[in-house]
């Protein structure tokens, strides 16, 4: 079975086709960082208009890619919920329309079921059941997977969310847009040591998340050192890249933890790490030693699969698809959609 994936739920624009024998086929990604980079966040509006323009150029492309015409699919899958509600009307609309012209079914998608599977897009995947991170701009969560469709909440963040909280104090740091990349490159360039931010909700029981402290503690060490600093109140490019390198080491060690915290409480040693903050360098680093300190072993998409895409949404549709699942004429998008609302297969 052949199925084109399209993924329109916040500010990126993705297509791709995945096949159930051969895997992936082509994908291709529009990202509209420059639509909003002035904004220093993502407009709704905005971004609603961008996948508009993109969505039929972009789906020419990744037939191109594939050397195969639209006659020759069997399916359509698109990003259902959650997400931005304009933005995932866009997508929904384009590919319902479309599976109704040639005949074919089509299949709403869970957002973040793409983002946990994305693993699964590797040559190396990982087994059932394992412990996923799923970590990005929108969400924070970890939960146990011991199927598709079968994923039990172990914990989430009870504000925001660990990119958004990067990308908040990114802006706070005048670091640019998108925050999390530029926040992580000037923390490169940061002092060990110099500050000492706190490791959120990992003196209480459970695995929720919490990051807005973070932000805040961020904001009142610029504060602090904007007055001591003798530099006619402004932060220098060392003070920046310390406060950053202090911020980033935070929100890792407490990932870290959590992670830790709930492969034990599972008694799994199999954890998955995915969402766009899952591409952040020391994070990768950090949970691979902790995962081997557990002997056991950790997963990622590539990093071109960690931020929205099209191929995740193509590769759950196909799962979906192959189990009988299809969407009727009307299209149900969502702006909120548990995860736990989701059909085993």
């Amino acid at each position: 079975m052949i199925v084109l994936g399209i993924e329109s739920s916040c500010d990126e624009t993705g297509l791709a086709l995945f096949d159930s024998e051969k895997g992936l086929l082509a994908h291709t990604l529009h990202s509209q960082v420059e639509v909003h980079a002035e904004y220093g966040g993502v407009v709704p509006e905005l971004a609603s208009r961008d996948h508009i323009r993109y969505l039929i150029p972009l789906m020419e492309e990744v037939f191109k890619q594939a050397g195969i015409e639209k006659s020759a699919i069997d399916g359509i899958a698109y990003t259902a919920g959650p997400g931005l509600i304009g933005a995932l009307m866009s997508g929904a609309s384009v590919g319902r329309s479309l599976a109704w012209s040639l005949g074919i079914p089509a299949v709403e998608v869970h957002h973040m079921e793409g983002h946990l599977l994305a693993p699964m897009l590797e040559d190396e995947t990982p087994e059932f059941p394992f412990v996923a991170l799923l970590v990005s701009g929108g969400h924070t969560l970890l939960a146990y997977v011991k199927g598709i469709g079968q994923y039990e909440l172990l914990g989430q963040s009870l504000d925001d969310a660990a990119g958004e909280a990067f990308d908040k104090t990114a802006k706070l740091l005048g670091l640019g847009y998108p925050g999390g990349p530029a926040l992580a490159a000037s923390a490169e360039q940061g002092e060990h040591g110099r500050f000492k931010f706190p490791r959120p909700m990992i003196d209480r029981p459970g695995l929720d998340f919490s990051f807005s402290g973070l932000k805040t503690f961020a904001l009142n060490t610029m504060q602090k050192v904007a007055r001591e600093g003798g530099n006619e109140g402004k932060l220098t490019q060392q003070d920046k890249a310390d406060i950053s390198l202090a911020f980033e080491e935070a929100v890792v060690d407490t990932l870290k933890i959590k992670c830790r915290r709930a492969l034990e409480q599972q008694q799994c040693n199999a954890l998955v790490i995915a969402g766009g903050v899952g591409a952040n360098k020391r994070l990768r680093v950090g949970l691979a030693e902790m995962i081997e300190q557990l002997d056991g072993k950790l997963h990622y998409p590539r990093v071109e699969f960690c931020t929205d895409n099209g191929a995740m949404i193509a590769q759950v549709g196909c799962f979906r698809l192959m189990a009988g699942q299809t969407q009727p004429l009307e299209i149900d998008a969502r702006a909120r959609w548990s995860m736990q609302e989701l059909e085993a297969i």
